[in-house]
């Protein structure tokens, strides 16, 4: 893993003081570590709560791969905290011109250096009432055919019952657990050569989230719906925060409120 060594002390610092405290509110049900990659690739979590960064995190940096996220661009200017995210290099994401040439920059000297790239597909936690993987958004399979390096879909639970979706307060007693599969890189050497298009970027991720899916299921020991959830069409914004189950449920026409 070629990091340099301020990354490695910024790393190393923020791991000894996240590491006690995740082994202390989770035990470890962590599967397929043997399928992460030697050198640079993508990871593809699903996410259910804001607890996932640290839980998937943890899980890498404990397996030698420390975690580079894809962090909205104002964090970098936040007194302290903009500094850990440079000093770690994690990848600020801008959206337009320039700025989005420079965050692919970064996260091609990243993939270059082994290091391992996390992007959650999907933009912001799922919308899906049963928190299964919803609809995803372009930008890893974008970053995926550009660079060349494998993705690797990661389906993680548990850290949603530690922290529930938009919740206030941790939940500690009883103790939870971390359950972590790693599956195979996603094959998406069909989709190479073929114009970087709308056409080509959804199909492509729809083959990510559909990987994510099935070791979700595996995991829960159950089978997700038929159709993945659309925030679009359940009146939905993309972003911020929706409302509680019954909420999701009610809001079923495009153009509804929230």
């Amino acid at each position: 893993m070629s990091e340099t060594l301020t990354a490695r002390a910024t790393f190393a610092f923020l791991a000894g003081v996240l590491r006690p405290i995740m082994n202390a509110l989770m035990s470890k049900d962590w599967r397929g570590l043997e399928k992460l990659p030697e050198g640079g690739f993508i990871a593809v979590p699903n996410h259910c709560t804001e607890l996932d960064p640290v839980a998937v995190g943890h899980m890498l940096y404990s397996n030698k791969r420390p975690p580079h996220f894809l962090a909205k661009a104002g964090l970098f200017d936040v007194p302290v905290f903009g500094k850990l995210l440079r000093s770690c290099k994690q990848i600020p994401v801008e959206r337009t011109g320039v700025g989005a040439n420079g965050s692919l920059t970064v996260a091609q000297e990243v993939v270059d250096g082994g290091g391992s790239i996390v992007i959650f597909p999907e933009g912001t936690l799922t919308r899906d009432p049963d928190l299964w993987p919803m609809k995803g958004k372009t930008g890893a399979a974008r970053l995926a055919l550009q660079t060349g390096v494998p993705v690797v879909p990661i389906a993680q639970w548990g850290a949603h019952e530690v922290f529930p979706r938009y919740g206030k307060r941790l939940h500690v007693f009883p103790r939870k657990t971390s359950r972590v599969l790693v599956g195979d890189p996603v094959d998406l050497s069909e989709f190479q050569g073929r114009p970087m298009d709308k056409a080509t970027l959804t199909a492509a991720t729809e083959k990510i989230m559909d990987a994510i899916t099935v070791l979700l299921e595996e995991l829960r020991g159950e089978k997700a719906p038929e159709e993945r959830w659309d925030p679009a069409q359940h009146g939905q914004s993309a972003h911020g925060r929706v409302g509680d189950r019954g909420e999701n449920q009610r809001a079923t026409k495009p153009g509804a409120t929230e």
